[in-house]
């Protein structure tokens, strides 16, 4: 049983952490205005409360210079800094939760409406939401208590308001609804707290057992980056985890061979020019046991704990690099890596796909090649016939992604398919 039947949120420092864009947004507005650029603890102080109010408030502006830097500021906001924002860890989680246990779930927020439908739409919170109140047309100065009326539903029940500062709380106090002051947020502490909240979170996981209690972490989810070498899997691994981090996922970014200290030792032994005649079969079993080590300490883990494990390399590579172009029978190398086969295979494997002509050209632009990269270009093209081969023989598990495309373009293509199967698979 839900203790709230009703929940209303706030959006810019509740459900999500919009301080570099309202930060950017509010300075480019005082330069148009030829206004003096406060302190960063003045600007801290734009979270929460409605645009204009703020820019009246903390800058000493009358009401016509407020409606005007208002205007300046969503010049910028509009095109790139409503982007500039990241959810708050299990919030996404928190919402789903609350639509499954049949509660009514609202935002009311003193941005406008058009802004924070299309924010909750891009970071795919929009879905679990009954309705999205906030100023429309030439409204400007909205208290909290008008815009939850808004959209209170008959027949609500016990409701609640959960937000970052006063007016929150105030609004549902008029309301005679309850409040849950969040103190992760924007608000000062001192004034929220002295406005006698109904109840206080420090943290999102406060906030989840408060309002569902029993509430389980959200599912790990393992993923790897595979292609041919110079694809460019490090650059999308990087750009990878800070998307899916802006979007409120827990991730970890580690690599093969490596990612735990025993098995950065073997790394070196792999990669070093001076490898003292390793045959391919001593190759494959270092590469077999590193794997076992960082499944063990590394990998199952993070999973368990809900974290996204993203890893630059896997077992696909041993089966395209010792076995297609080394000539290593595949049972074997399959045998040899049981512990990833049986425990430890990713849910999905984005595939970079580019030829290993343009991969190695790329590659020895960069720098100097290592041990295995110095095999040559005929190599490379055996590892890529391998993967084309796994990606058949794997559909459901490969992603393929175009990585000759813009970096940019290419880690857009990338997470759009990993969050949609994400989802699909309830990672949320």
């Amino acid at each position: 049983m839900l203790p709230y039947q009703t929940v209303f949120f706030d959006l810019d420092g509740t459900l999500t952490d919009s301080q570099p864009g309202i930060y950017a947004c509010a300075t480019y507005a005082l330069k148009k205005m030829a206004w003096k650029i406060p302190s960063d603890a003045i600007l801290r102080r734009f979270m929460g409360p409605p645009l204009a109010e703020s820019f009246a408030k903390f800058c000493g502006m009358t009401e016509e210079e407020a409606i005007q830097a208002s205007g300046y500021y969503r010049e910028r906001y509009n095109p790139i800094g409503w982007k500039e924002n990241k959810v708050f860890p299990r919030i996404r989680q928190l919402l789903a939760e609350l639509k499954k246990r049949g509660a009514y779930v609202a935002v009311a927020t003193g941005k406008p409406k058009a802004s924070a439908e299309k924010i909750l739409d891009y970071f795919g919170l929009l879905p679990y939401l009954d309705a999205v109140a906030g100023p429309v047309g030439t409204e400007f100065h909205m208290d909290k208590a008008t815009l939850i009326r808004r959209v209170l539903p008959e027949n609500a029940g016990k409701c609640v308001m959960v937000g970052d500062t006063v007016g929150d709380v105030d609004g549902a106090r008029e309301c005679g609804m309850d409040s849950i002051a969040v103190l992760y947020g924007y608000g000062e502490n001192n004034e929220i707290l002295a406005s006698n909240p109904t109840h206080s979170v420090e943290t999102t996981d406060e906030l989840c057992e408060l309002l569902c209690p029993g509430m389980e972490k959200g599912k790990g989810y393992f993923v790897t980056l595979e292609g041919v070498d110079g694809c460019g899997k490090s650059t999308q691994a990087a750009l990878l985890k800070e998307k899916l981090e802006q979007f409120g996922y827990t991730v970890h970014r580690t690599r093969e061979p490596g990612g735990c200290p025993l098995a950065e030792e073997i790394r070196k032994l792999l990669l070093s020019k001076e490898d003292g005649g390793m045959c391919p079969e001593t190759e494959a079993l270092l590469f077999a046991a590193a794997r076992a080590q960082h499944i063990h300490q590394v990998i199952l883990p993070k999973v368990a704990e809900g974290t996204v494990v993203l890893c630059d390399r896997f077992v696909d590579s041993s089966i395209a690099y010792q076995g297609d172009a080394r000539g290593l029978k595949r049972d074997w190398i399959m045998e040899i890596n049981q512990v990833a086969l049986t425990r430890g295979m990713p849910s999905a494997t984005l595939y970079l796909r580019m030829s290993a002509e343009d991969a190695f050209r790329r590659r020895l632009a960069e720098s100097e090649p290592d041990r295995i990269e110095q095999m040559g270009l005929q190599f490379q093209q055996k590892i890529e016939q391998g993967y084309e081969q796994l990606m058949r023989e794997y559909p459901q598990r490969f992603v393929p992604v175009d990585a000759t495309k813009k970096p940019e373009e290419i880690a857009e293509e990338a997470f759009a398919k990993l969050f949609s199967r994400m989802i699909g698979e309830g990672i949320l």
